[in-house]
Order: C-alpha cells, then structure tokens, then sequence
C-alpha cells in the first residue's frame, strides 16, 4: 500500500472517517455484548471497503503476517533447543513413539520416521524434518541424558 494514497484518501474523507470512529467509539462504550464486536467489526471493515483496500490485499497482509509469525516462531524455538539440549528428557512409549521435553520445547516423533512434531510452550509449530542439524543435535543430547520412563 502507498502511504501518499492513504494520506489522500484521508484528507479527502475525514469527515466520513471522524463520524465512523465516533460511531464506533459509541458502540464500544454503549453496548455491552458480543453484539457491540460484530458492529465493531462492520464499521471497521465498511470503512476499510470504503477506502479501496481490496480483501485479497487483506488477506494477503494477514498471510505476511502470518508466516513472518511461524518464522519468527521456528528460530525461537531453534535457539531455545540449543540452550535447553542439556536440560531435555528423553521418554520412549510404545510402537518405537518418543517424545522429549525440555522446559520450553517438547518434540514427539516415531523412531526412524524423519519427521517430528515440535511445540514451544504449549504452541505447535508443525511437523519438521530431522534434517534440521540443530533438532538432530537436540535429540542426540536428549538421547545421552537419559531416558525416562514413558507415562
């Protein structure tokens, strides 16, 4: 989005603009339901029609957004993988299933499988590869910690 069609779209609307956040400022402080969020959101997504921005640009910062999240996610969780490698414990379960955890990771996985399943603190972040040197590396540490016995 270009800032200068912004700021023209606001100078030449905002007196439209000014009446919507009054209305929408009185509806957040009057109604005190579920109600007052879906008109909340109609006036939002009226006025952001209004102004030309299309859903598909829409969905697409939403999508930015996003991924730069589960990136931003997947690097914390790598760096955190290498500090807790030493304090993560290993438990083998049936079928050749394990899962080890560490104060802020947990990995679950099946022996042999090259995928396993990563959370960071109570978040999942999908299914990765052991390719991964530093998941590699944190299994391995895991694995030399010790294991304990599966609940």
């Amino acid at each position: 989005m270009n800032i200068e069609v912004i700021k023209e779209f606001v100078m030449q609307n905002w007196l439209v603009i000014v009446v919507a956040l009054i209305i929408l400022f009185f509806v957040l402080n009057v109604v005190k339901t579920v109600l007052k969020w879906a008109i909340a959101i109609i006036i939002i997504a009226a006025l952001l029609i209004y102004s030309g921005i299309s859903i598909d640009q829409i969905k697409q910062t939403v999508s930015d957004v996003q991924s730069s999240t589960m990136d931003t996610l997947k690097k914390e969780a790598t760096n955190i993988m290498v500090k807790e490698a030493s304090k993560a414990t290993y438990a083998k379960g049936q079928d050749g299933q394990f899962t080890i955890t560490s104060p802020n990771v947990e990995i679950k996985g099946i022996g042999g499988s090259n995928k396993v399943n990563v959370t960071l603190r109570g978040i999942s972040l999908g299914e990765w590869n052991l390719d991964n040197e530093t998941i590699r590396t944190f299994v391995e540490q895991a694995r030399g910690n010790g294991t304990v016995p599966a609940s």
